[in-house]
């Protein structure tokens, strides 16, 4: 139990120190993460040479700031990550109130869709709508909001399956409050603590998605740094630059790390 809450805590002050690093960073940083210089293209990070240059964790390939490019990928991950679990939520925690408190021929229809989504490869169908409809920052958030609402519909569908004959769902029922009342002043709070645990799960997958989609080219599009793309751009110099894809590979896990540290010291909580 010790583990866990150390865990919670751990992964809270890592979600805490990269929101700030996403916000602030790029306000006190000396370097543009989109000035290119080939004249320094793929300088040595710091350790190296022992020194502090004016790129502390080198450039890329394009001699773009790594620093930079590193900070301002933070923030498109975690921007995408909140927007997408907001995206993905609306829908699916409405799908699901609705199927679990009306039933019938409500519940089969949603209960329909949401076995449709969950046949469907996430990634592969990813893939597909981004090829046709085009990448861009916007799309992506909205591809993976509608892909991601799944496991939000059947937890709310099925906590408002067993709480809609509730004693207080019923009296205010008695007490002539609309079903929409009833929704989100009764059901809705008592299913707060398992959503909030699902929203950390989808958030990490969100951006690991994300990641993988900007990998292959159709994410996040050049020149905004998405740690995904600085992957696929540091590609070709792996073995001779290894840094360009360790740091943003790194700052992948720890993020997810982080995230799912958290949704697991939840998930204690609401056992205990």
């Amino acid at each position: 139990m010790m583990s866990k809450r150390w865990g919670f805590k751990l992964g809270i002050a890592i979600i805490i120190v990269l929101a700030i690093i996403a916000v602030l960073g790029p306000l006190v940083l000396p370097n543009d993460p989109f000035t290119q210089s080939l004249g320094q293209r793929l300088s040595q990070p710091f350790w190296h040479d022992k020194t502090l240059s004016a790129h502390v964790l080198g450039t890329d390939q394009l001699g773009r700031d790594y620093l930079a490019r590193l900070v301002y990928g933070a923030r498109i991950s975690l921007g995408i990550g909140v927007a997408v679990v907001l995206v993905s939520g609306f829908i699916g925690i409405t799908l699901g109130l609705l199927a679990g408190y009306f039933g019938g021929v409500t519940d089969a229809v949603i209960s329909f869709l949401i076995n449709t989504r969950i046949s469907m490869p996430i990634v592969l169908a990813a893939l597909a709508i981004v090829s046709v409809t085009g990448n861009s920052l916007t799309t992506v958030i909205l591809v993976l909001g509608l892909l991601l609402w799944d496991h939000f519909a059947v937890v709310a569908r099925s906590a408002a399956l067993q709480l809609r004959q509730a004693d207080y769902v019923t009296a205010a029922r008695a007490l002539g409050c609309s079903n929409l009342h009833i929704l989100i002043k009764e059901i809705l709070p008592n299913v707060r603590g398992p959503l909030l645990v699902i929203a950390s799960v989808e958030m990490a997958h969100a951006i690991l998605v994300e990641a993988a989609l900007s990998f292959l080219g159709l994410g996040v599009p050049a020149p905004f740094p998405s740690w995904g793309l600085m992957l696929s751009e540091a590609k070709s110099f792996m073995f001779f630059s290894p840094w360009l894809i360790a740091l943003p590979g790194a700052a992948l896990a720890l993020l997810v790390l982080g995230i799912n540290l958290v949704g697991d010291g939840l998930r204690t909580r609401r056992q205990t």
